[in-house]
């Protein structure tokens, strides 16, 4: 893959040969910097993800295209910093949004694993990544060897599983993730929120490990006689910004849901 650039100090701006990165400014413990939005193509564009319901941003986005016609925009997900302004800025393309729930389309068409969709002569392929939220997609652009990760797999630390995810689903699509990585020689992460990750085996392990290794200090937590998930949460996460606490709280649900299924 030629021409990736990874910024030192923002995501925004960070590229492939074939998509950029335009950061909405929405930074906070769970977005980041921010969301990412990614624009891929040349002469004709897709956008994924064009952000939460801020108009500047928004603006800023149709902008930079300048004469570019934006054919799709498509959804990782429909969590609002994500979601949130795609129908406006639907509006100020003249563009239909796909996503994989209903409730976020404007137009005919859906977005589900194993669809293709083509721009300028690229092909990106959707890859079904259910866990974090039960819709989330990956995006595969085989041109730069990258996968456009949403919430997935994040720039910098781990994600949640938020209450309309699962942790079953989410190991499942991070094996799938790690296996699909390797057989393509994938060269880099696109994420939703934080910089490039330009090793994408080393992340996709990372975040395996992880999810394996919380899931072993819950159990410990519940043999040391922690039964709620708040009183598990200050064991297992007591070195983290307790601001965080509530998000972490909601993973602590998704893995006594998934500890109590085996």
């Amino acid at each position: 893959m030629s021409g990736l650039y990874i910024p030192l100090d923002t995501p925004d701006g960070s590229r492939t040969e074939h998509a950029e990165n335009l950061l909405a400014p929405n930074p906070s413990y769970m977005t980041l910097d921010g969301t990412n939005t990614w624009v891929i193509g040349a002469d004709e564009v897709v956008v994924v993800d064009p952000g939460p319901d801020d108009e500047a941003h928004l603006l800023r986005v149709r902008d930079h295209l300048g004469e570019r016609r934006v054919t799709e925009i498509l959804l990782t997900h429909g969590h609002l910093d994500h979601s949130g302004g795609a129908k406006r800025f639907a509006e100020l393309v003249n563009a239909p949004v796909r996503a994989l729930d209903p409730r976020h389309r404007l137009g005919e068409e859906g977005l589900a694993d194993g669809d293709v969709v083509t721009v300028d002569g690229l092909e990106i392929q959707v890859y079904g990544t259910p866990g974090h939220s039960f819709d989330s997609l990956c995006f595969w652009l085989p041109a730069d060897r990258a996968m456009l990760t949403g919430d997935t797999v994040l720039g910098r630390g781990t994600t949640i599983i938020a209450s309309d995810g699962g942790l079953a689903d989410y190991l499942r699509s991070l094996d799938r993730l790690r296996l699909t990585a390797e057989s393509l020689a994938a060269q880099a992460l696109l994420p939703g929120h934080g910089p490039v990750l330009p090793d994408p085996i080393g992340a996709l392990d990372g975040y395996i490990a992880h999810r394996r290794e919380r899931l072993e200090q819950i159990k410990e937590a519940r043999r040391q006689g922690a039964r709620t998930p708040e009183e598990i949460v200050r064991i297992v996460y007591a070195d983290v910004d307790r601001e965080l606490w509530p998000a972490a709280e909601v993973s602590v649900r998704s893995q006594l849901d998934y500890l109590e299924r085996l």
